[in-house]
């Protein structure tokens, strides 16, 4: 199973309007490897231990979708293991779903651009909002 996620019942090959695209989205860039030491003068130095930024948070909110398409995230999270497994944010076609709406540079949001993977912060939120509706709030971070 990979992610982005495409709406129960599609069948390959899918279309671009196969995929789930969130309603909302939060990043955080996160940083690149830092060590700070203090000296006994009271000077800060700081060791850079990589060139690439880690610790990178998305979290992504899928409102109002069929109870259907939310247990596939439920799925997918078992899938890969719940926060054990890395899994890639996947292009499709030059589309990115997960990214839907998102008019700046491609490489902004992206785990990828930092040859990062994203794994589970912790187990897909899912509220029902009405009968047969429910909104999906998953937490990423990213690592190498």
């Amino acid at each position: 199973m990979s992610f982005p996620i495409t709406k129960a019942g599609s069948t390959e090959p899918f279309a671009t309007a196969d995929y789930l695209v969130p309603s909302s989205r939060t990043f955080e860039s996160g940083d690149y490897p830092v060590k700070t030491y203090k000296a006994q003068s009271g000077a800060e130095h700081r060791i850079l231990y990589g060139s690439n930024r880690t610790n990178m948070k998305l979290s992504l909110t899928y409102a109002n979708i069929r109870d259907v398409d939310a247990e596939l995230f439920l799925d997918h999270y078992d899938t890969v293991q719940g926060t054990f497994q890395t899994f890639v944010l996947g292009n499709i076609n030059g589309f990115n779903p997960t990214r839907g709406g998102w008019e700046g540079n491609k490489d902004a949001l992206g785990a990828g651009e930092q040859s990062n993977s994203y794994r589970y912060e912790g187990p897909p939120q899912v509220v029902q909002v009405a009968s047969g509706r429910s909104t999906v709030t998953v937490n990423l971070i990213g690592v190498l």
